[in-house]
């Protein structure tokens, strides 16, 4: 029988995981270390990211109904910084596609740990190979679907264009990429899109205080790029078609297909 779901059934088991309400920076704080998905914020971030981002849960169900459009049978789909594994659970609920092994790859082993406990008590026919890996240096092999969900901002920027010529050269024919980013936009956007995100941020409950010190966490971590930076990181890494294909406010997901 396939192993198919939902996409509220996708939604509800995203919340089925959201441990701890995101306190992080509700204090002061006497220095603001730069951000680490580490055991703290492995334990609020559900609840984080979905305060932060607007959009998520629809973006995190049609990933896997994407994924499900273009994935080959008996071939690899990677999710590359995978944190708490929402995108792997939403590929696997859809996934009609016969001998695919999805890996979901972290380089932090207290969020890869949390993905392991969630997924590994799913019954599926889908296996899930579970890596820590520093996703510069991992391997892409046979891979139809890649899925790049809020993970190159944290590449150092000099390191990003050989990540995506690596993962092409790493893909099927046919297959594609997946890549979701919190967008830079030009000084005459910026200052709109970044206010609606705040307004937007207040509206989930943060405060001033906590938008302020993740903020400062994030500065030295986090480098965002334009959308034409990504487009033509993508082709000229060799992809023959690009789109974007969702946003909400300074956030969008990109398609790109080999």
């Amino acid at each position: 029988m396939t192993y198919r779901t939902s996409w509220p059934l996708t939604i509800n088991a995203t919340r089925m995981y959201r441990m701890q309400k995101d306190t992080l920076y509700s204090q002061p704080l006497s220095a603001v270390e730069d951000f680490r998905f580490d055991q703290r914020v492995a334990n609020v971030f559900p609840d984080m990211i979905q305060r932060s981002v607007p959009g998520y849960s629809a973006m995190i169900a049609l990933i896997g109904v994407i994924a499900d459009q273009y994935a080959q049978p008996n071939s690899n789909i990677y999710d590359l910084g995978c944190s708490l594994g929402a995108a792997s659970m939403a590929i696997r609920h859809r996934l009609t596609a016969p001998g695919c092994t999805l890996l979901a790859v972290d380089n932090s082993a207290d969020m890869l740990a949390k993905a392991q406990s969630f997924l590994g008590v799913e019954d599926s026919p889908i296996p899930v190979q579970f890596v820590e890996a520093d996703i510069r240096n991992l391997p892409i092999e046979n891979a139809s679907v890649v899925v790049l969900n809020f993970t190159l901002q944290f590449v150092p920027p000099d390191d990003r264009a050989t990540l995506i010529q690596r993962i092409y050269r790493g893909m099927r024919p046919g297959g594609i990429l997946l890549l979701s980013e919190k967008i830079a936009f030009d000084p005459s956007q910026s200052t709109l899109q970044n206010d609606l995100h705040i307004a937007f941020k207040k509206a989930q409950g943060y405060s001033d205080l906590e938008i302020s010190q993740k903020r400062s966490a994030l500065e030295n971590v986090m480098r965002l790029d334009s959308v034409a930076d990504h487009l033509a990181r993508l082709r000229t890494a060799g992809f023959q078609q690009t789109e974007v294909w969702y946003q909400c406010l300074n956030f969008q997901s990109m398609l790109a297909i080999k």
